[in-house]
């Protein structure tokens, strides 16, 4: 990792915006709570509109509620697209997405400067778009990553409009109270690049400042109803309950021996249980659970898969309950581009930065934007690979040379140095 303390100005004022956007929707623990189409949400996504407003880009949001910085060097041409997302779990760090979004508007920053400063004689053959995208963690509204799954087209419009949060408020009802639903269509992309903290610890454990990767890890999401029958919790006897939040407690069971059968090759996680009518004297007759299965390898995800739904079978019969079975989402292990990866390590070996090839575990943006244009996808190291978490860290140093990355990455990409492929047909936001 880098050790340099000395910012630039241009560094130093690319900290000092981010330690005021770590402000909206800051917790007293030092992490941030600012989730999709929420008040701090929206205050978040005003003044990132200003920041790039005073730079001279013009803000717009499409109808999914993706927040768009637009400038336009080249008119008509598509654009390269950078950024992530800001919006957060309802307890978690400063840096996870919302980096990703500021290292782009500075990056789009300088890129403008030089592009301003070198004449009409240097101009690139691409226009720059900085993005926000709506809803990337899925903690209010599912499933994750709902922006750009629709500016992908590969969710509809209207139906991610009409999801609902667990107070039943929808998700166009939401971006309307904060002002943040437009009627753009969004940018024609020609390229696509993210930076995002790893949210693991091998980079930082390597002494390795920038992370290219390279392909994600596959994954399948399911959201499984517990059913069972309400009783007395004290008078009903063991043998006649049928007890949902049992039947949901050997669930959870079932996904970590899942994963201790394949250690270091499956990750599996339940991340919410919803129970009902949750009483203390009441037996419950419903849980609702958020379950997921991740690999690298898709036999062994498969395998895995298969060995829950078994298990879950004999769950059915142990605590006297039904499983509705409902699927989420899912994705394949799948590429990004080799060139887009080969590009972004001539940059990192022209800056003087170490780095290595990595695999994303978890999803991002860029990983619904590489199915449809060229993307580069960039890590900078977590301190002790901490995320989702308050305690979630990353030195200045690593995010300031990730912005140097990001900027050179972005500045070949606008310049033509990667082919851009037609995406006629592929996205209908």
């Amino acid at each position: 990792m880098t050790t340099t303390t000395a910012f630039s100005t241009q560094d130093a004022a690319f900290i000092r915006d981010f330690q005021i956007m770590s402000q909206f929707g800051s917790t007293a623990n030092g992490g941030v709570d600012r989730q999709a189409a929420s008040v701090p949400d929206g205050e978040q996504r005003r003044w990132l509109a200003g920041l790039l407003e005073s730079r001279g880009f013009t803000v717009r949001f499409d109808r999914a509620g993706n927040q768009w910085g637009l400038y336009e060097a080249v008119p008509g041409a598509p654009y390269v697209v950078l950024g992530s997302h800001m919006d957060s779990q309802p307890t978690a760090g400063r840096y996870d997405g919302a980096y990703g979004v500021l290292a782009a508007a500075h990056a789009a920053f300088r890129l403008v400067e030089k592009w301003v400063s070198a004449g009409p004689d240097s101009q690139p053959l691409f226009n720059i778009a900085v993005v926000n995208w709506f809803n990337e963690e899925g903690s209010r509204f599912k499933p994750s990553m709902m922006g750009s799954s629709v500016y992908t087209g590969k969710l509809d419009l209207e139906t991610a409009m009409a999801i609902t949060d667990a107070g039943g408020v929808s998700v166009r009802d939401a971006l309307d109270a904060i002002g943040c639903r437009g009627d753009y269509e969004g940018p024609e992309a020609a390229f696509c690049a993210e930076i995002h903290i790893e949210q693991g610890r091998s980079m930082e454990r390597e002494g390795i400042t920038i992370g290219l990767v390279h392909s994600n890890w596959a994954a399948n999401k399911y959201e499984f109803v517990v059913h069972g029958e309400q009783a007395h919790t004290g008078s009903t006897v063991i043998a006649d309950r049928k007890d949902a939040l049992l039947g949901a407690s050997m669930m959870v069971v079932a996904a970590r021996e899942l994963a201790d059968k394949f250690p270091g090759v499956l990750h599996t996680s339940v991340g919410q249980l919803t129970v009902y009518p949750n009483s203390p004297v009441v037996v419950p007759s419903r849980v609702s659970l958020l379950l997921d299965l991740r690999s690298a390898d898709e036999v062994v995800l498969s395998e895995a898969d298969a060995l829950l739904h078994q298990r879950i079978m004999e769950i059915e019969t142990l605590a006297s309950v039904t499983v509705e079975r409902n699927h989420s989402h899912s994705w394949p292990v799948s590429p990004y581009q080799p060139e887009g990866v080969e590009l972004a390590a001539k940059v990192a070996a022209d800056l003087g930065l170490s780095n290595k090839t990595v695999m994303t575990l978890a999803g991002h943006d860029s990983t619904n934007m590489k199915d449809i244009v060229p993307t580069v996808m960039l890590f900078v190291p977590s301190v002790d690979g901490i995320s989702h978490n308050e305690h979630e860290y990353t030195t200045d140093e690593d995010i300031v040379a990730g912005l140097t990355m990001l900027t050179e990455v972005a500045s070949r990409l606008c310049s033509g140095d990667l082919e851009p492929v037609s995406t006629e047909g592929n996205r209908t936001p």
